[in-house]
């Protein structure tokens, strides 16, 4: 018998995760539309520089895919607070379903969102390229050489980091729902938490710290731990959060 009951509990996930696809489609079309933004603000590049002489003047203009994460990250973090809230939480409701089916397959559509949003951003970024080859005149352009190995580690760190802030936006949407307070209490303790840190040591490192723990990691392997295991944290305060919410 429990057997049967795992097959049937994920059965409805499986459900619930291709429901979600095709019912979120806003939430793919607000990526692509702040992607078209990120492009149209990328192409004035992150940073430039110039000199020249009598005979010639050049200007260096420096172009990556920040912007574009950016926006990314900011989208991520949203949409999984917009998860959530009561309106998507019915959603869940068409199926047979409790409040653990509900939260897998809440994992698995972010964690699918993040990777496809992850290869709009090498895409979007390769249109930023693409746009200034073709319409400026005498660029002369270098950069990396994107190889196959570094395009699938980008693509996995990039989907790790989208995923793990949208952990952090479900568990912060997760803790409003319980209390609308948490609305005051959670970005005060976060920038608090920056001030105070600023303060007292007189050289901010809380931040810095942070980004070191994942962005400094030279194993991907042990990247992608750190990024999993911070992520479940997230997903099982989540989780317990959401227990103490009434069954609608």
């Amino acid at each position: 018998m429990m057997y049967l009951t795992e097959v049937s509990m994920w059965d409805i996930v499986k459900k619930q995760f291709r429901f979600k696809l095709k019912s979120f489609r806003g939430m793919f079309t607000s990526l692509i539309v702040l992607q078209i933004i990120g492009i149209l603000l990328s192409l004035n590049g992150d940073g430039s520089g110039g000199g020249g002489s009598n005979y010639f003047n050049h200007t260096l203009s420096y172009y990556s895919g920040n912007i574009l994460f950016g926006f990314v990250m900011i989208w991520a973090f949203i949409s999984a607070i917009l998860m959530t809230t009561r309106g998507y939480r019915y959603d869940d409701y068409s199926f047979v379903t409790d409040k653990m089916t509900s939260h897998f397959s809440n994992i698995l559509f972010l964690l699918a969102a993040s990777f496809i949003s992850g290869i709009t951003i090498l895409l979007a970024n390769r249109v930023v390229i693409l746009i200034i080859y073709l319409f400026q005149d005498n660029v002369s352009m270098t950069g990396q050489p994107l190889t196959f190995k570094g395009a699938v580690f980008g693509m996995i760190g990039i989907t790790l980091y989208i995923f793990l802030l949208a952990s952090f936006g479900y568990l912060a949407g997760s803790l409003v729902q319980i209390s609308k307070i948490f609305i005051m209490i959670l970005p005060v303790v976060v920038i608090g938490g920056i001030f105070y840190d600023a303060r007292l040591t007189g050289n901010p490192s809380l931040v810095p710290n942070v980004f070191s723990f994942f962005g400094m990691e030279d194993s991907i392997i042990l990247f992608m731990l750190k990024v999993l295991l911070v992520s479940g944290l997230s997903w099982f305060a989540a989780i317990l959060s959401s227990m103490k919410l009434e069954v609608k």
